[in-house]
């Protein structure tokens, strides 16, 4: 029923004492420090055998394998907390943006084949709500009317523009706004005030990383704002009024804002490749963060989203450390890149 604070709702007692027991099998920093000290990937797998990979290590056919490791982890936790979460669009939440990369995958797949390449399915991920299967033969058979979120519409309005301009850019953003749309609107039919908080501190931050990318690029206002969300804190109109400005003082415009705690854990710099770098690593920091205070609320549904928050971060984490190992990667640089969130 409107107007009835859902951030307490029967049934999440039982669902954050699960989790809590689950935080257990989570990889600490030691084990990331440990994994990146290898000196081969081999000896970096040993280390990860010692966590709640080492069932998935047995699977492996290769060392090079690890990327399917750490997306099937994913994908157990997923279905796990999926099995004893009531409201499963709080779970959906997490997963709907590799449905819509799924969807990205396909359609430009589905033009290079029209062209003349292969079909290939590799950048397709497990982790979207929806299976793999049935999105491939949707879009190969051009019929989406089955779709969920959106996308029976949103699919022929991207194919319909690509049409018309051939700018897979245009066609990339309008899938993006989809995706935003469909988070907005589930967060708030599920009438949770701090769930619905942290949709919005996640557009904030995915429109400021964007904002940082169309600064490199020399974007203007007026092009620039096509490509900000709506739905955060802060409006569209007032994100690119700073893009003129130079990145060092961006800190200061959004000072009164949602993102002034990120700001003041990012080092301004005139350089930016690597204020790029470094405010992609505290944001993805600030926006699990923020959703630390469900800690103490035994029966907050957002602890779902702290955890699951967590273990997607542990993955980048894990990611960036083996990606390190193997490629012998600087290890200061690789220490730099981690995410540390808990």
């Amino acid at each position: 029923m409107a107007g009835i604070n859902r951030d307490h709702p029967s049934g999440y007692g039982y669902v954050v004492s699960r989790l809590r027991a689950m935080e257990n099998r989570l990889i600490d920093d030691g084990v990331l420090q440990r994994i990146i000290d290898s000196e081969e990937i081999e000896g970096a797998l040993k280390v990860l055998g010692e966590t709640s990979y080492s069932a998935g290590l047995n699977e492996m056919k290769s060392p090079s394998d690890f990327d399917l490791l750490i997306e099937n982890e994913l994908l157990n936790c997923y279905k796990e907390v999926s099995s004893f979460v009531p409201d499963s669009d709080v779970v959906a939440l997490c997963r709907l943006p590799y449905d819509f990369h799924n969807v990205k995958a396909l359609i430009k797949n589905l033009i290079q084949v029209k062209e003349g390449a292969e079909r290939s399915y590799r950048l397709l991920s497990n982790l979207g709500s929806i299976p793999t299967d049935v999105l491939i033969l949707a879009i190969e058979g051009e019929d989406y009317k089955l779709l969920p979120h959106g996308l029976d519409l949103a699919i022929p309005k991207c194919l319909s523009a690509w049409e018309q301009t051939r700018d897979l850019q245009e066609m990339e953003q309008l899938l993006d706004e989809a995706l935003f749309k469909v988070i907005r609107d589930k967060a708030e039919a599920l009438n949770m005030p701090h769930v619905s908080e942290w949709v919005r501190i996640k557009t904030d931050t995915e429109n400021l990383r964007t904002l940082y990318r169309l600064k490199r690029l020399g974007s203007e206002t007026a092009e620039a704002l096509k490509f900000i969300h709506k739905g955060g804190n802060i409006s569209p109109e007032r994100f690119v009024q700073i893009i003129s400005e130079p990145v060092e003082g961006w800190g200061r415009f959004l000072a009164a804002s949602s993102l002034s705690g990120a700001f003041s854990s990012a080092q301004e710099s005139a350089d930016i490749e690597n204020t790029i770098i470094d405010m992609e690593r505290v944001l993805d920091e600030f926006s699990v963060k923020m959703l630390l205070s469900a800690k103490y609320d035994a029966f907050s549904p957002s602890n779902v989203l702290l955890y699951l928050c967590t273990k997607e971060t542990e993955a980048k984490n894990l990611r960036i450390a083996l990606v390190a190992v193997a490629n012998g990667t600087d290890k200061d640089i690789a220490r730099r890149l981690l995410r540390h969130v808990r």
